[in-house]
């Protein structure tokens, strides 16, 4: 079936809004995706796959869905990655920081970082999912369950075990891994 004019016009600008919404979403795709994989060459993949099977479906979505859909997308992209097990390198417990970083304190801060990453390495898949949705994405029980597809009872449990794994990590010494944190 030939294209007319107006379904020529409709794709051009459903690409253009799709181009908008992936170039202002990837840096916090990617931050979410990384604590999802622990790593960041994973995580740009995950993104990359992610958003290509979005595009796919772009016109599809509606408007007002489009970043659950996303998020949703990215959160089973990934567990569909850790059931498959393709990849099983690891490049690096921890992002390489700016060597011209010199504010104090820095150094902690890596620490702290890197500790936290191999910590959530050592959770399930899904505890993983609900520990970076919940506390990372800041989203509540509700929406956590709704992304995931299960109860928010699930979701409650999911992240009481997280926090206890996390906090009896053995990289933490009796701190919190989250500043703020209660026990």
């Amino acid at each position: 079936m030939p294209l007319t004019p107006t379904d020529a016009s409709q794709d051009s600008a459903d690409d253009g809004d799709f181009a908008v919404y992936a170039t202002a979403a990837w840096p916090r795709l990617v931050r979410t995706a990384h604590m999802l994989t622990g790593d960041f060459h994973e995580a740009e993949d995950l993104v990359q796959t992610t958003l290509a099977k979005v595009y796919a479906r772009w016109r599809r979505i509606p408007r007002d869905d489009v970043d659950f859909y996303v998020r949703r997308s990215l959160v089973n992209n990934n567990l569909s990655r850790v059931r498959k097990r393709r990849v099983v390198q690891l490049l690096m417990p921890f992002l390489p920081e700016r060597v011209d970083e010199s504010e104090p304190g820095h150094a902690e801060a890596v620490a702290q970082r890197a500790a936290l990453d191999e910590a959530l390495a050592a959770l399930s898949a899904r505890q993983r999912a609900v520990m970076v949705l919940r506390y990372w994405e800041d989203l509540g029980e509700a929406e956590t369950a709704q992304l995931l597809g299960c109860s928010v009872g699930t979701v409650k449990t999911h992240a009481r075990r997280g926090l206890e794994a996390l906090r009896a990590h053995p990289l933490f010494d009796g701190r919190h891994p989250v500043s703020g944190a209660r026990p």
